[in-house]
This record gives C-alpha cells, structure tokens and sequence, in this order.
C-alpha cells in the first residue's frame, strides 16, 4: 500500500510508515492539480495545514482510503466529500496541545505589557519606557471560550497565575468545571464579565464570526482578545473598528482568515495587535509528536484496521478491539440478513442492546448494522465511513436503544427494519463471547449461524416438510451443511434455515416452492 506525504512531515513519522511495510512518497509544495494528477495512486494521504483536500481531491482519489491530519485543524479537508466516499479523515488533536496553550500564555503576557511593541521600540534606538505602560494578571478574569485539550490546560495556567477564570463551552459539565477549578457561565455572561478573552474553538458554522461586534458590544471596555484557534473566528473588520474606538484595548492573534496574511493586512500593521504567523504548534516537540501520531493511526488503520481519532467514523481505540470486534461482526451479519428478508423502502431503523451489550462503544457496531443491511442494494458504493450517511440521504431515521436486561441471554443485538407497511425485527447473540449466532427472526426462536449460502423458507409446522427438502436437495446433489428450524406453536407457522454448500438454482427454488406445506423460500448468502 502506498502512502502519499504532500506537507513537511517530521522525519520520525516517516519511519515509522516504512517500518510497518507501506510504500512512502513524500511530495511538499505540490499544486492543487498536481495532487489531482496523483492522488488516484495512494490508499492514504498526510498532511499538515498547506495542503487543501477539497471535493474535487476526494472525487480523483480512486483508492484513498485515509487522510491524515498531523495537526488537530481539518478545515483544510472536505469532509463531507470524503465521508460520502467513505474515506476516514483522521486528526491529532492531542499532539500540539501544551505547545498551543503555552502560545497562547505567551500571547497573554505579550499583550498584557506590549513586550513585543516595546522590543522593536528599543530595536529602532528608542527609549520609550512611559508609553509601554501594561496592566497586570493576577486577580483579573479570563474568559476561556472552549475548555477542550487545549482550553483546558490554558484554564490551569491562568489559574497558577492567580486570575478568575470563566468557561464557556457548550459541552462542559459541572462536575468537569469544578475539576478544574473554573466558573462555567453562558457566553454573554462570559463577554461581559472578562478581561482578556482567549479562544480555543473549532471553526464551524456556530463559531464563524463568533467574536463581532454586536458581541464586542456586550464586552468591558478595555478588553484583550487572543486567538490561537482559528482564523474566522473573530471577524476582523469588526475587531479592528474596536481597536480603533478603543473598545479593544489589544489584541494577540496566531490566526487569521487569510494565511499567509496581504502584507499590508491593517490587523497586522496596527500597533495594539500583536500577530504570529500560526505559530501554535510550531515547536520541535510538537512537531514530532503529531507526526509521530498520525503515523502511527495510519498504520493502525492500513495495516490493522483500527480507527483511532476519526472525525467522522467512531474510533476503536486498540484495547477495545478484542471486545468490539465480535460485536461489530455480529451486526453486520444480522444487517445483511435482515436485507435479504426485508422487502421495499426502509423508512426507521432501530439497534437494540441487550445485557452485556448495552455497556459497549455502541456507536461502531450500528454504523456495522447499517452497513450490512445496505449493502446488497448497494454493493462497494457503502462501508463503514459513509453508511450513516447514505442512510440519511435515503431518508433512512437511525435510532438506539439500551436495556439491562436481555431475557434468556446474556447479551443481545436486536435490530428493527421498518417500513409504513411493515416490520422485521432480527436478534442475534455471542456464543462463548466470540461466535455469532440469529436467535430470533421476528417471532420465531432459532438458532442460525448466520454465513455461507442459506435457504429461508416460511412453513406450516407439518409432518414430512424437512424430509421433503431434504429429498429434493439431495435429488440435485446439494449437501446440507446446517439445518436450523423455528416454530410459533406446534401445527402453527413455522421457519427453516438450510445450510447449503453450493448454490441453487431458480427452477430447484421453483421445486421447493411447490412443495407441500412451504409458504415462501428464499436464497441468502452472507460471507
């Protein structure tokens, strides 16, 4: 498998690629067509921030099978696109967070006492000591917009230098607030009380623009901003009229909605800005540690399978494996067999677990259920990454559910097809934790082991009926692997599942059909 690196890449990670068999190129610099060219070539790809991976990227990439971000940004990624192609888009969020907040730190005090302004003051022969005059930390308040990795080492540096520090993020818990020792409050709350704002954010839809100036209305006056998050986040035409009234006593930003900025960018020229040129991850530690991450998930993922730090597939961190993998085994079994039976639109699709199985990472497993039962109707078009998505696009509503207990079992993995017309509903289990079995097609206990080739036939519960399916199969040298049967009530509806070793033909299907006592048959086969 061959490895495409089109950003500067530390050389660690690059060993660790060719030490686990993968074929590496490594070409920087490369122009949007020039990637274009290529990238039909290569089952993965890394980069870093220069590269853009837009749609028209993804739609070239014939083989891809990963992208790799050495770095926690995927703005430079379309997602969407990749998904739907069912590309796994893969970041390393934790591997420049200390590097990134302790920027951030230094962006504080360099802002708070203007050092950068008053070095090149000194550099060019003055000796301006009064109009440095700066303004101290200690007892102020900070407004920590995002307390993810980075937010939340920022959060204990400022209170090791004795400030109040106010959180704002729509996921923090109070318990999680207490532990660190930072008062949660809602944004405005956040805008009005705080003296210097710092963001550590994602830009997404919600957060572009986030910091305006109907917000900057609402803040102290005098206040200081520092992004070391993303460029877009604060608009920076409303941050410079602030800087010009007055309302924004400073500002330190590593970001900018424009990278590289114009030269005569008028943020980058005002004198109460202070600007990086996206220096947040820019260490030698950092820099080794997310390439030595990325290619080690890359690996993972191409050589083991094993999703770590997805954005848009549920990691499978390495410890979970031998416990996951039977499961998601399972639900794609009993997907593909739910999609031979159920026929016409699915609207609603529902993944029940039972026992042991309501206290796993459930999410992969459903995206496994999903999988199984489009795949049939659509074949090498669906698999892991985007089969929630094309159910969605289909109209398809996914839903969960958990519950303790799991009847005659100790574990159970049920799943619901639904349509306005009907209903399947087909549950499976673990025997001895690892081997699958269906041990429910709606209301018909049975005990199926759900691979090969397999006759499923609707009966009435008579004599002679699995005598005469026998007799015929073996009539057309068929040998049966497996026979698995199910009932209602004795002389009521019943269900027969026949392992076959070879496939059968239309017209031995016809045979059966018309046999006595045989309501339906059909031909399933599952790897």
């Amino acid at each position: 498998m061959k490895v495409l690196i089109s950003d500067d890449l530390s050389k660690q990670g690059i060993e660790i690629l060719k030490k686990a068999g993968l074929e590496v190129d490594v070409r920087s610099g490369m122009k949007p067509e020039e990637l274009k060219a290529v990238i039909k070539d290569y089952d993965g790809l890394i980069i870093r921030s220069a590269t853009k991976v837009t749609a028209e990227i993804v739609e070239a990439a014939t083989k891809l099978r990963v992208i790799g971000r050495a770095g926690s940004g995927l703005d430079n990624v379309d997602r969407a696109a990749a998904t739907k192609k069912g590309i796994v888009v893969m970041n390393t969020p934790g591997g420049n967070t200390i590097t990134t907040a302790e920027h951030a730190i230094a962006l504080l005090f360099s802002v708070a006492r203007q050092i950068p302004q008053a070095d090149a003051s000194m550099k060019s022969g003055r000796w301006e000591k009064k109009k440095f005059m700066g303004v101290e930390l200690y007892k102020k308040t900070i407004g920590v917009l995002g307390i993810g990795n980075i937010g939340s080492q920022v959060a204990r540096r400022c209170l090791c230098l004795g400030m109040n520090v106010l959180a704002y993020d729509p996921f923090l818990s109070d318990e999680k607030a207490a532990e660190l020792g930072v008062k949660k409050v809602e944004l405005a709350e956040l805008f009005k009380n705080s003296d210097f704002i710092t963001i550590h954010t994602p830009l997404t839809p919600e957060t572009k623009n986030l910091i305006n100036k109907d917000t900057i209305a609402m803040m102290k006056d005098g206040v200081r901003i520092i992004n070391c998050a993303r460029g877009g986040i604060v608009n920076e035409k409303d941050l410079l009229d602030a800087l010009e009234s007055g309302k924004v006593a400073g500002a330190a930003l590593d970001v900018f909605e424009q990278e590289p900025t114009p030269p005569d960018h008028p943020l980058v020229k005002h004198p109460r800005v202070i600007c990086t040129p996206h220096l947040g991850a820019a260490t030698v530690e950092a820099q080794e540690n997310v390439a030595i991450a990325i290619a080690e998930q890359i690996v993972d993922y191409l050589v083991h399978g094993v999703i770590r730090n997805a954005v848009n597939f549920p990691s499978i961190p390495p410890d979970q494996v031998p416990v996951l993998q039977p499961y998601i085994d399972l639900a794609e079994r009993i997907g593909l067999f739910a999609s031979h039976l159920f026929e016409g639109g699915i609207t609603e699709v529902t993944v029940e677990y039972r026992g042991e199985a309501a206290g796993i990472n459930t999410a992969p497993v459903s995206v496994a259920a999903i999988k199984g039962l489009l795949t049939p109707l659509l074949q090498e078009t669906v698999n892991f990454v985007n089969a929630s998505i094309i159910a969605k696009e289909r109209g398809i509503d996914v839903k969960e559910t958990k519950a303790k207990e799991a009847g005659d079992y100790s574990t159970l993995l049920s799943l619901k097809v639904r349509s306005p017309q009907k209903e399947l509903l087909i549950s499976g289990t673990l025997f001895s934790r690892r081997s699958p079995r269906i041990v429910y097609i709606d209301r018909f206990p049975v005990e199926i082991v759900p691979e090969g080739i397999m006759l499923l036939m609707y009966n009435y519960d008579r004599p002679g009926v699995i005598g005469n399916i026998g007799t015929l199969l073996g009539k057309n040298n068929i040998n049966i692997g497996r026979m698995h049967f199910g009932r209602e009530s004795q002389g009521g509806l019943a269900i027969s599942v026949v392992n076959i070793d070879s496939e059968v033909s239309e017209a031995i299907l016809e045979e059966i059909r018309r046999l006595p006592n045989i309501i339906s048959v059909k031909l399933l086969s599952l790897p």
